[in-house]
């Protein structure tokens, strides 16, 4: 049987999802079954997997991609920014608390067994498993804290892929740095480095291989072009890296982006679309020249509701009279009051909303977390909810005169974006293939 693999990345935001992405399909068109895994991520975007368990978007995204069901075995530890210094801890797709970084770190071992229980179960199921980290591996304060970097390599006895990031500059101390601070038995099990998002002409970086090859005796099995691919995106980061095709634009849509917005990758089929140009808005600007505006879903929805407010974007939502879409946290945001007398995601316990909706937002403890087909705003479509908030008298959507709202996710993607979806994924792998040694990889894992 092949090893598994460990990404670990040298930096922060080194492209790890992509390159787990574009290894794990490489290898699934040579003839193995693969799987992605990441024990603990930490996001704001999230996905209902085919078990209906809330997993991280990366995950969801890789494993579509592959054509395979994704599960809580995939992401079996997901942090959500909490209100303060806490966070949403979810465990096996499901929300059991919200806690503290230092509370986490105190009750990390308790995870470590399922962890193992999802490693194991993927293990058994497919021939390779991608494991990919998360941040870099050697943060020395916190390895012995690590979840999805070190304990996984140790635990499961990985071969390891390093990612470094060429366009952050220092590249080759990234590389040099991160290898060898990482523990002997670990540096054995490297069997290579990819260098990703470079720019401009790569036989100018011919040397730079040379030095990483010869001095620090670690083979390069590829040097990445930088191609945006506009898809899965994960965080704020990556969402700021996207490009539209602006050829034929007919309509502009405004997306209010308050600080805990979350699940935006909704938008991804309007930013593929050239036919539409997306603003994301931050501060208070006029919002008369765009079609549509759109109130996305937020993680800490009345913090981001007083933000509108503080900004002053309330007053333009509220005399606006074109159409406004809100979506989960964005519609709970258009309702009368709302009401959160448990502290489920704010210590504020009521709140005027914009008044849209004539009914009252309750937080329960309980998340709703499932996946279906849906009839709203006269089309069918398959969704997702993930929210604690409910209206008894709208539970499900809103629609009246320019005001819409939902607690439905992926409203927008149909057929056409999921052809679109496959045809970029198996264009940016395929070109991706021609910088990357896969027969190398193959060669060192099987």
């Amino acid at each position: 049987m092949p090893s598994n693999i460990s990404i670990f990345g040298t930096s922060s935001d080194a492209g790890k999802s992509t390159v787990t992405l574009i290894l794990s399909k490489l290898l699934q068109q040579r003839g193995f079954s693969v799987a992605p895994f990441k024990a603990q991520n930490v996001s704001n975007n999230a996905r209902v997997a085919n078990d209906n368990s809330e997993i991280a978007i990366a995950q969801y995204f890789q494993s579509e991609a592959l054509g395979i069901k994704s599960s809580w075995h995939n992401n079996p530890v997901l942090l959500k920014s909490g209100r303060g210094n806490s966070a949403s801890l979810i465990v096996k797709g499901q929300a059991i608390s919200v806690q503290s970084v230092r509370e986490y770190y105190k009750d990390l071992d308790s995870l470590k067994p399922i962890v193992k229980e999802a490693f194991l179960y993927l293990d058994k199921a497919y021939d390779i498993v991608v494991a990919e980290g998360a941040g870099s591996p050697v943060e020395l304060n916190l390895m012995d804290k690590d979840l999805s970097n070190i304990f996984v390599a140790k635990e499961f006895n990985t071969k390891i892929i390093l990612v470094a990031d060429i366009e952050k500059g220092g590249v080759f101390a990234s590389i040099y740095g991160v290898y060898n601070l990482l523990p002997k038995e670990l540096r054995d099990s490297v069997i290579g480095v990819i260098v990703n998002k470079f720019r401009g002409d790569m036989s100018l970086f011919y040397d730079g291989v040379k030095i990483i090859e010869e001095r620090f005796k670690i083979p390069v099995l590829g040097v990445l072009p930088y191609r945006p691919l506009n898809l899965g995106f994960e965080d704020s980061q990556s969402l700021l890296n996207y490009t539209q095709r602006k050829e034929n634009t007919t309509k502009r849509v405004a997306i209010i982006a308050y600080p805990t917005m979350s699940n935006y990758n909704d938008f991804e089929p309007l930013i593929v679309r050239s036919d539409i140009e997306v603003d994301f808005i931050k501060s208070n600007i006029p919002l008369d020249s765009y079609d549509l505006v759109i109130l996305p879903g937020s993680k800490l929805v009345m913090s981001d509701l007083q933000w509108l407010k503080k900004t002053g974007l309330d007053s333009r939502l509220k005399s606006r009279k074109g159409e406004i879409l809100g979506i989960c946290g964005g519609y709970e945001m258009m309702f009368e009051k709302l009401i959160d007398k448990d502290s489920i995601e704010s210590s504020t316990k009521e709140m005027r909303g914009l008044g849209f909706i004539d009914d009252t937002i309750y937080f329960q403890n309980k998340k709703i977390v499932k996946r279906g087909k849906y009839r709203i705003f006269n089309k069918e479509l398959d969704g997702f909810e993930i929210h604690n908030g409910i209206s008894k008298k709208y539970p499900l959507f809103f629609e009246k005169g320019n005001i819409k709202g939902t607690f439905v996710h992926a409203i927008f993607e149909d057929e056409s974006f999921k052809a679109y979806q496959k045809s970029e994924i198996d264009s940016f792998v395929k070109e991706m293939e021609k910088f990357l040694d896969i027969d190398r990889v193959i060669k060192e894992i099987v």
